[in-house]
């Protein structure tokens, strides 16, 4: 091979090389795959079931870290759930807990600790055991999985002003999914036009007070893209619900994380009987799935032709 032919080889690679580290390959791929699913959120179906990792990835990382959050995305779910929490200076971290003691090396109430005071413990992981992951902020989530995937918040309907300074700052405001268990009327009250400014999804369940008219109430004055639907047995009065709801046009998000959520289709079965599990609530209204297994749950649906 003559020199000549060496130099032009070389100068392609370099220019390639260069091209890639100007516009990294992944992230036109990932501007894309999020389009999609705020696509697919927009435009419900029975034909494409939406994943949402609980906590992240906390069976491979400490619940509600980083780690988590970014393993769970390159599992290739549609929505990551994680819980917001404020400290003592008015900073919103993720924990799921009042307290810090069973995710991390500190002990007592959240609200009681600064942020600088954090940084100065770590998480545990699923065992109990000590690692080297730090709490993270919302801000720190957000821009960890900007142009990525959709965010669900959960701890949060009680600071969710505080939480769009932070999402409007990150520029990720159509990637947030914000929910509470209030009717309409208090959310309004408390939040005014924030209301219309967010994706919000309204929580409800058996015990809801006056549900059909809660429903009602969400669906004619705000339109909710979802509903998330708690029931804990196959003969629930909640079925009737759902049907009005997807008739609306919403999409319903159930919890297949243990059976009082859900009944006995939990995510632990769905592991020898998916189609008993997952199969079944999707089968019975379900096209967002919130599960603790979100690679089972993906596999099982690409081979249903539910997912991509």
């Amino acid at each position: 091979m003559n020199f000549k032919l060496i130099s032009i080889i070389l100068l392609v690679l370099s220019l390639s090389l260069s091209a890639s580290s100007n516009n990294p390959s992944g992230f036109k791929k990932n501007q894309n795959h999020l389009e999609e699913i705020i696509n697919h959120l927009n435009t419900p179906t029975n034909d494409y079931v939406l994943v949402a990792a609980h906590r992240g990835d906390w069976r491979n990382a400490p619940e509600n870290s980083l780690m988590a959050i970014q393993n769970a995305i390159a599992m290739g779910v549609d929505i990551v759930e994680i819980d917001v929490r404020m400290t003592k200076d008015s900073v919103l971290v993720l924990m799921h807990d009042a307290k810090i003691d069973r995710t991390t090396t500190g002990k007592g109430k959240l609200s009681e600790w600064t942020l600088d005071s954090l940084n100065t413990i770590t998480l545990k992981n699923g065992c109990g055991i000590a690692t080297k992951h730090k709490i993270p902020t919302l801000e720190e989530a957000m821009h960890l999985v900007k142009g990525k995937v959709l965010v669900n918040l959960d701890k949060c309907s009680g600071y969710m002003d505080k939480a769009f300074e932070v999402i409007h700052a990150t520029g990720t405001t159509n990637q947030v999914i914000f929910k509470g268990t209030d009717e309409i009327d208090k959310v309004r009250e408390k939040y005014g036009s924030l209301l219309d400014e967010i994706i919000y999804m309204p929580i409800i369940s058996e015990n809801t007070p006056l549900l059909d008219g809660f429903v009602d109430d969400f669906l004619t004055e705000s339109s909710p893209l979802a509903f998330e639907v708690l029931y804990n047995s196959d003969d629930s009065p909640m079925f009737k619900v759902i049907k009005n709801i997807k008739d609306k046009r919403s999409r319903v998000w159930v919890n297949t994380m243990w059976d009082s959520l859900c009944g006995d289709h939990y995510d632990d079965l769905g592991i020898a009987h998916p189609d008993k599990a997952w199969g079944w609530v999707i089968e019975h209204g379900a096209n967002i799935i919130q599960t603790d297994r979100p690679a089972l749950l993906i596999e099982y649906l690409r081979e249903k032709g539910l997912h991509d």
